[in-house]
C-alpha cells in the first residue's frame, strides 16, 4: 500500500509542479496560497522512495540519541 502511495504521489506532484500544499477535504486541490516548485516537496518524495527502497538507510534521517545544543535549552 505505502509504494501504491508514493507512486501515486509521484505522479500528482509531477503533474502539479510540486506544490507547498493540498487544500479540500479530499487534499485534492492545491492550496490557494501554495507556491509550486518547492524543493522540500521534492526532497520529502526522494527521501520516502529511499527509505522504502533501503530501510537500512533510515539512519541517514535520525539520530540514535538525543542531540542537547547549548544554545537551545529552555529553562
Amino acid at each position: 500500500m505505502a509504494f501504491r502511495a508514493i507512486a501515486l504521489a509521484e505522479t500528482r506532484l509531477i503533474e502539479d509542479r510540486f506544490p507547498e500544499y493540498y487544500d479540500g477535504k479530499q487534499g485534492r486541490l492545491i492550496g490557494k496560497s501554495a507556491r509550486i516548485y518547492q524543493t522540500w516537496t521534492l526532497a520529502g518524495l526522494l527521501a520516502t522512495k529511499e527509505i522504502m527502497n533501503n530501510p537500512k538507510h533510515i539512519d541517514l534521517f535520525s539520530f540514535e540519541s538525543e542531540i542537547e545544543s547549548p544554545g537551545c535549552r529552555l529553562w
